[in-house]
């Protein structure tokens, strides 16, 4: 048994837990990068700094891994959306929340917009994440019938408003990566958008866009009988 095989399990010993966050940091990463296909489970461990046996014992195998990653992104995401919507006094508060909370944890996992649409593409919606993706697209329906009885929305499918809010949110940050490259490169003749321009974009669209129709005013009213 080598020195460079004996580290790693002695480092999972004294912390399996940092292991495992280890092995979920350095899966996001380069499965972000280049897909689930196109990273050996060798690679995954060597930047996880951990033997490659690990990962079947932590998550059974590549898969296992890939999928934890998914469901722990997702999970996140979840329950962030869920405490906004318990804590906003009024909907126009949870959708400033809900948009910022996209941004806030695509900082915290970098790679998260581009394994989910990975995942979309390659396989469909992965079951182990249905049931947090059925928890935001709640959230995101709730928050479209308050903003309706508030007054804050006209009438809206709330799927749409769903699918036009997270669609925006994913496509942005997912292409973030290949933006900077392009702007450093100087390919782009003008600066790109930062992200929390357009988050502020997003929220303004979303306000004037689904804002109730105002009723046509007395003199206007008057002009249309002449």
């Amino acid at each position: 048994q080598t020195g460079a095989t004996r580290a790693p399990r002695e480092r999972e010993k004294r912390a399996p837990l940092a292991t495992r966050q280890a092995l979920l940091r350095a899966g996001a990463e380069l499965f972000s990068e280049r897909g689930f296909d196109g990273v050996p489970i060798e690679e995954v461990a060597a930047r996880a700094g951990v033997n490659k046996s690990l990962i079947s014992y932590h998550f059974r195998g590549k898969r296992g891994l890939y999928v934890a990653i998914l469901e722990s992104a997702f999970a996140a995401m979840a329950e962030r959306l869920k405490a906004i919507e318990a804590g906003a006094v009024d909907a126009r508060e949870a959708l400033h929340g809900y948009v910022l909370a996209f941004g806030e944890v695509t900082r915290e996992r970098p790679g998260f917009p581009t394994l989910f649409l990975r995942e979309v593409l390659r396989a469909g919606i992965e079951p182990a994440v249905l049931p947090h993706l059925l928890e935001i697209i709640g959230v995101s329906r709730r928050l479209a019938e308050r903003g309706t009885r508030e007054g804050l929305f006209r009438p809206v499918d709330p799927l749409l408003m769903h699918f036009g809010l997270v669609g925006s949110l994913v496509f942005f940050f997912a292409t973030e990566p290949a933006r900077r490259r392009a702007a450093a490169q100087g390919r782009v003749p003008f600066p790109m958008p930062d992200s929390s321009g357009f988050l502020r974009y997003l929220e303004e669209l979303t306000l004037r866009g689904l804002a109730p129709e105002e009723p046509p005013s007395r003199s206007r009213r008057k002009g249309a009988r002449v």
